[in-house]
């Protein structure tokens, strides 16, 4: 008599388990045409901006931003009207140009609309920046925005090599995390780097009880660090409060070696 009762919980458990896997991990992206500027022919940029799936190059549409700013000197410039929609991996996305016209490290960052994700009934907002050196200026690439929550480097996000590890500390309200998961991964924009499994998408590693983290990056590219913490509840679509994601995104381009 009692076996019936069994059927809901051994159902749900079978559901589980067929559905039990590594999660995808979504990234906020922020990806310029160039990671530095040392010539005035190279110093018109294209600024991809978009949300998506990188390693698996599967996009999903993102809404205008509600921000989108580039910081130089400690002065910080709106260029959310210069952002005309585009298309990323076949999703809307958005993009613009910016022409850097004096040295300096320009760091570019961008506030989404928030995501609502079904499958995981909450809302994702993803504050991504990356940092751009121009013109021989390198100061300046370790001051935080003030985001909401934010990577601040500790190694020099650009002009760093494929096989360096980099470091960073997560910040949320403007003090570090501690334990934060960070998730990593890989701007596959060509497709050449398949996974062995869906282990291997995506990359975690633990901040340590100051909020810092460290990785090893293995070849060169765009790498995206996103830290993830708990942003509380808000009114999902149907009104009903869902659980809030918030993720700190960096990206950072490394470099293989040249050789003659």
């Amino acid at each position: 008599m009692r076996i019936p009762r069994l059927v809901p919980a051994l159902a749900a458990l079978v559901f589980l388990l067929a559905h039990a896997g590594p999660a995808r991990a979504h990234f906020g992206m922020i990806i310029p045409s160039a990671p530095t500027v040392t010539e005035k022919a190279a110093a018109d940029l294209t600024l991809d901006i978009a949300f998506a799936h990188p390693r698996e190059r599967k996009g999903m549409d993102m809404a205008k931003p509600r921000a989108f700013t580039v910081t130089r000197d400690g002065t910080t410039e709106d260029l959310l009207p210069a952002l005309t929609e585009a298309n990323f991996l076949d999703h809307k996305a958005w993009q613009t140009r910016y022409r850097v016209q004096r040295p300096g490290v320009y760091q570019f960052a961008v506030e989404p609309e928030p995501y609502f994700e079904p499958a995981e009934n909450a809302l994702i907002i993803h504050y991504a920046k990356t940092v751009v050196a121009a013109f021989g200026a390198e100061d300046g690439w370790a001051e935080p925005l003030g985001l909401k929550t934010e990577i601040v480097p500790l190694t020099r996000p650009f002009a760093n090599y494929a096989g360096n590890v980099f470091a960073g500390r997560v910040l949320l309200d403007g003090k570090p995390v501690p334990g934060a998961e960070v998730e990593v991964e890989y701007w596959n924009r060509e497709g050449r780097h398949e996974a062995p499994n869906e282990y291997f998408v995506t990359q975690v590693v633990r901040a340590d009880e100051n909020g810092v983290f460290v990785y090893g990056v293995p070849w060169a590219g765009w790498w995206g660090f996103a830290a993830l913490s708990e942003g509380g509840e808000r009114p999902g679509p149907d009104g009903k409060p869902v659980n809030v994601e918030l993720g700190a995104v960096l990206w950072t381009n490394f470099a293989a070696p040249v050789t003659r």
